[in-house]
């Protein structure tokens, strides 16, 4: 019998007896919001003011404050909640690193938020300087942090809080890969979600909590592991993959989708929905109906005109960066996520070119950058300085080292292991070509691996050029850590890659073969 038939016979019965004791509860939800604070395009990058007054843009705060304002006028009993990644992705968080996250979600009355990868991404200093700046509790429930002072005491694994006379149990995820995605320090040991996750469920169980919600960023499919590992959750609010679920295009699943009697909701990023999730739990506190969608922020959704004033006021000190136009595209540079993790595209190639141009001349032969470093596409016409930060915010620098061919290998297959997730490390490259076969398992994926036109060759060392994120093992390429002759302190990417455009102007996106994907 499906979920809504089990729904409706469950409501049915409920009325024929103590109805009263059912609970109607809203989720209104965010994820991956990334630092977009103003309006992003179609493409998820920058929008001006003159194309938003247009009506083509989606998102920014002043939009999310509006429509949270709406639906929270019409709502009898609700919580906000956010599945992480506030931080990075913008000249906002490189100026303002947590400071204006914190003040924008105080203003929305959020009541909980889960720890993100990117929360890390300039260490547990910054980390604990938004929490202590927030009005709510933020959340990890899979990581020691006993050992790290910054944070030992500044976040839970869980917490209760009270809506309507009754009690919520909120538990926190984060990925489990955290220390290879972002710079959490070597004092934090990041665990199995499943087993962290029963573990406060249990907790909670036994403090008499019956309504579970999990924020968890840690991806749709381990979202998936989790409800069904797991016992007494009841809602799995997502993030880290992006997943827009639903019934519109670009949908990659039902809203919520059904894992047992555990829903699970996911909106997107970058602050281009809302989610909103109706559910009804039972005495017992289990779900007999859940229903929802997510809410589109587009021109339809006016904007708020204090925080919209808050925002230019905020971005007064980025503008002489961001207008800057450097160079033009012929057409747009498509960039986006879906694509650049995972197979080659037209950013990564503009990228990887820039960074093998700038150095081709010190012996280098390779160039490598993990698809999760590219965070937008360009569109065509003039590029600025914001356009091209805003595709590559996380500052990294150049990074050149001397690896063997074997090792160049076993880096290719790190990329590729989790291309079915739609894992960050997908490799774009440049000066190497390869075939992968998806359906192959993990390790043993990478074939035909080419190094200027001859076989790779497994002895021979060959010169690479990185960013220091990958260098230094990020996204796992743990086997670069321990190069030759590495030197991680050149430009920072985003400059090369500016500069480069400005010397191909008008740059012509494309891509030439040098990734086939086996069918």
């Amino acid at each position: 019998m499906s979920f809504r038939l089990l729904s409706t016979a469950a409501a049915l019965a409920l009325s024929a007896g103590s109805a009263s004791a059912d609970y109607a509860l809203t989720i209104l939800h965010t994820n991956d919001f990334h630092a977009r604070f103003e309006p992003i395009s179609k493409y998820d990058s920058t929008c001006g003011e003159e194309d938003n007054a247009a009506g083509e843009c989606f998102g920014g705060s002043a939009r999310l404050m509006t429509a949270l304002n709406d639906a929270k006028s019409k709502l009898d009993n609700y919580i906000l909640v956010d599945g992480g990644d506030q931080f990075q992705g913008t000249l906002f968080y490189t100026y303002y690193k947590g400071k204006l996250a914190a003040e924008m979600m105080n203003k929305m009355g959020y009541d909980a938020m889960t720890v993100g990868n990117h929360e890390f991404d300039d260490g547990p200093e910054v980390l604990r300087g938004f929490v202590d700046s927030v009005d709510f509790p933020v959340l990890m429930s899979n990581a020691d942090i006993s050992g790290e002072p910054l944070i030992a005491d500044a976040i839970q694994k869980s917490t209760i809080i009270e809506k309507n006379g009754e009690k919520i149990g909120l538990i926190g995820l984060t990925p489990q890969d955290t220390h290879e995605l972002a710079s959490p320090g070597p004092n934090i040991t990041f665990t199995d979600p499943s087993e962290a996750v029963q573990g406060e469920v249990d907790k909670l169980t036994e403090a008499g909590v019956n309504k579970i919600v999990v924020l968890s960023h840690s991806g749709y499919n381990t979202d998936i592991t989790v409800a069904r590992n797991t016992t007494g959750v009841d809602v799995i609010v997502g993030g880290h993959s992006n997943t827009l679920l639903g019934d519109m295009d670009g949908a990659e699943g039902p809203y919520p989708t059904m894992v047992n009697n555990t829903a699970i909701v996911s909106a997107y990023a970058y602050g281009k929905f809302l989610g909103e999730l109706n559910v009804t739990f039972d005495d017992a506190g289990e779900i007999i109906e859940a229903s929802g969608q997510p809410l589109i922020m587009d021109a339809g959704v006016s904007e708020d005109a204090p925080v919209k004033a808050r925002i230019a006021e905020a971005a007064a000190p980025l503008e002489e960066i961001r207008s800057k136009v450097v160079a033009q595209t012929a057409e747009e540079i498509v960039g986006a996520r879906d694509m650049c993790r995972a197979e080659e595209c037209p950013m990564g190639n503009l990228v990887v070119d820039a960074m093998l141009d700038r150095v081709k001349d010190q012996g280098i032969e390779i160039a490598l950058e993990n698809g999760g470093g590219l965070r937008a596409s360009i569109d065509a016409g003039e590029v600025t300085m914001g356009e091209v930060l805003t595709v590559l915010p996380f500052q990294n620098t150049l990074s050149t080292f001397q690896v063997t061919g074997a090792t160049m290998i076993e880096a290719l297959e790190n990329g590729v292991s989790q291309i079915e997730d739609g894992g960050g490390r997908f490799p774009q490259v440049a000066g190497i070509t390869f075939t992968v076969d998806p359906s192959a398992e993990p390790g043993s994926r990478i074939s035909e691996v080419m190094v200027g036109g001859a076989p790779i060759d497994a002895e021979k060392l060959y010169g690479v050029v990185s960013n220091n994120y990958v260098r230094n093992g990020g996204d796992g390429y743990k086997m670069f850590i321990d190069a030759q002759n590495a030197y991680d302190f050149g430009p920072d990417l985003a400059d090369v890659t500016a500069e480069f455009l400005a010397a191909n102007a008008p740059y012509t996106p494309y891509v030439d073969g040098r990734i086939t994907i086996k069918e």
